[in-house]
């Protein structure tokens, strides 16, 4: 008997303690990851850039808040928030005193689904099935009936207080001490909030560096940006697949984009035209779906040097 039914508890005990690790432990192993991105001019000083996504915050959530707050002591030159701030329309208050010590920085932002809409419960497995339809979000899916929706005003308001650049399909200039900035960003493409003919025509000239910003990178607003000759795309949603395969990586990303790149740093090309692509893994999860395995949590230092000839 011991025998016969050895190898099922032992895969229901290796089961319950996969479960337990995903819910538990990995959600709460924050890291940083660092990489460099050659996208200067030449004779432009290096910059370096905070990107935090997908906080997804929910009332309690101590950690992540002290965690956020301790990323200040980098000093970047410049933060971007890749949207999805909000998981619970209780926590307003506490995401913007997680984010309080980095809007001392200039920043520029983008809003996703979970800044105007709370999650509901779902099946989990209705993200295999819209990828295997190619239907995601509200792209081809029929409309959210009863949907909650997030106070995102105040979250807005503080952003702009701060000085941070709000750059939900529109355009943007910060001017720093390594140079003079432009943004061109869209609003959330997941929900057919994106309008690029509105901030269409590619980088500014006479700025230093132009910079791309979505939340969800649908190959539409990839191809647009890539297009008009941006040289490097900042978007979050895809929360690195969130749970993922040892050895084979994500299984999904929850827009059309490939697996392949769920997250960190690769390329778009359209044509000759070819931009840098980060997207990142992100921080929290949907508060109804609260497990991360193979993909822990995150934020991303990127290092812009000058471009390579």
């Amino acid at each position: 008997m011991r025998a016969r039914y050895g190898v099922p508890l032992s895969l229901t005990a290796l089961g319950a303690a996969c479960v337990g690790y995903a819910a538990v432990i990995e959600p709460r192993m924050f890291r940083l990851r660092r990489i460099t991105v050659p996208v200067l001019p030449p004779g432009m000083k290096p910059l370096r850039l905070l990107q935090v996504s997908d906080i997804h915050m929910v009332s309690g959530q101590d950690r992540k808040r002290r965690w956020l707050q301790h990323l200040a002591g980098l000093r970047p030159d410049l933060v971007v928030n890749t949207g999805d701030n909000l998981s619970d329309p209780e926590a307003v208050p506490e995401l913007l005193d997680a984010l309080g010590p980095l809007l001392e920085f200039p920043g520029a932002y983008v809003f996703g689904s979970n800044d105007y809409y709370g999650p509901t419960p779902r099946n989990p497995a209705r993200y295999l099935f819209e990828k295997a339809s190619g239907r995601h979000g509200l792209n081809g899916n029929p409309p959210v009936v009863g949907a909650v929706h997030l106070p995102w005003e105040p979250m807005r308001d503080t952003f702009d207080a701060a000085g941070w650049v709000g750059l939900s399909n529109a355009r943007g200039r910060l001017k720093l001490e390594h140079g003079d900035l432009a943004f061109t960003g869209l609003d959330d493409p997941h929900i057919k909030r994106d309008r690029y003919a509105e901030v269409a025509g590619g980088p500014d000239p006479d700025a230093d560096l132009s910079l791309a910003l979505v939340h969800a990178p649908y190959l539409r607003a990839l191809d647009a940006f890539t297009a008009d000759g941006y040289p490097l795309i900042l978007a979050g949603h895809t929360h690195g697949g969130q749970l993922r395969v040892p050895f084979y990586g994500a299984l999904v990303t929850n827009c059309d984009l490939d697996t392949r790149r769920v997250s960190g740093l690769t390329d778009h090309r359209v044509g000759d035209r070819r931009a840098y692509l980060h997207v990142s893994a992100g921080c929290g999860a949907n508060r109804y779906y609260p497990f991360r395995f193979a993909c822990p949590p995150e934020a991303t230092l990127l290092t812009l040097t000058e471009r390579r000839p």
